[in-house]
């Protein structure tokens, strides 16, 4: 996964992520892991400030952070400081991520207002399959009219379908349910072996591997994006 993230979003030496989600939840294991592949650095913010979206822009601004995470919800909060802070007029931000839940159309063109210069990518991934599955690289122009941010394109190294109730798989544009496969798939839950049956199921198009049935809706999209 970490490969595939320096693929898409190639970090330089002078980087620097900034660390700021528990290790309880995933999507730490980019912040913690990912600034190690390339020679970059990273900022770990003191306990408590990721609470406080006044505290997060002003370690932001004093150590040059370059890249940073937010669910959806708290970036809506991160967006009044910046607007509060001018943040726009010169910010080391070059990329943000949204995920953990929906981003709202409203809130991406709100960010797209106020940080020009920064790029917005929304992401979408079960734990169950290794962080992210897929990333949308958001485009202001592109985007201004969508009532849903779509959750893009499969990660390198994984795989999306979108299949009806027999596992047969949906025309462009028609919604089914979201499974997951490639590399990323886990093994399965610890100590739930009928609860792993159900949800990890046998791959019809890759003989000998297995996908992730998320329980999400989705549909593929004309440009080749997925949608939520």
């Amino acid at each position: 996964f970490l490969t595939g993230m320096q693929r898409q979003f190639p970090l330089q030496e002078d980087d620097i992520v900034m660390v700021k989600t528990s290790f309880s939840f995933d999507a730490s294991v980019w912040q913690l892991f990912w600034w190690s592949l390339s020679g970059a650095s990273a900022y770990l913010l003191p306990p408590g400030w990721e609470k406080d979206p006044a505290l997060i822009v002003k370690a932001i601004h004093q150590e040059k952070v370059t890249t940073a995470h937010f669910i959806p919800a708290m970036l809506n909060s991160f967006l009044d400081q910046a607007e509060m802070k001018a943040l726009g007029d010169g910010t080391s931000l070059k990329r943000v991520f949204a995920g953990g839940e929906p981003l709202a159309p409203h809130v991406a063109a709100r960010f797209a207002s106020l940080l020009p210069q920064v790029s917005l990518i929304h992401g979408y991934g079960p734990t169950e399959a290794t962080v992210d599955a897929a990333f949308y690289v958001l485009d202001p122009e592109r985007d201004r009219d969508r009532l849903r941010i779509p959750i893009g394109k499969p990660v390198p190294g994984a795989r999306l379908y979108v299949l009806d109730p027999h596992l047969a798989v949906q025309p462009c544009g028609v919604a089914g349910e979201l499974y997951i496969a490639g590399a990323g798939v886990a093994r399965g839950y610890l100590n739930r072996p009928a609860l792993t049956e159900e949800r990890f199921l046998e791959d019809p198009f890759y003989p000998g591997e297995r996908m992730y049935k998320t329980g999400d809706l989705a549909r593929w999209l004309p440009d080749g994006h997925v949608e939520f």
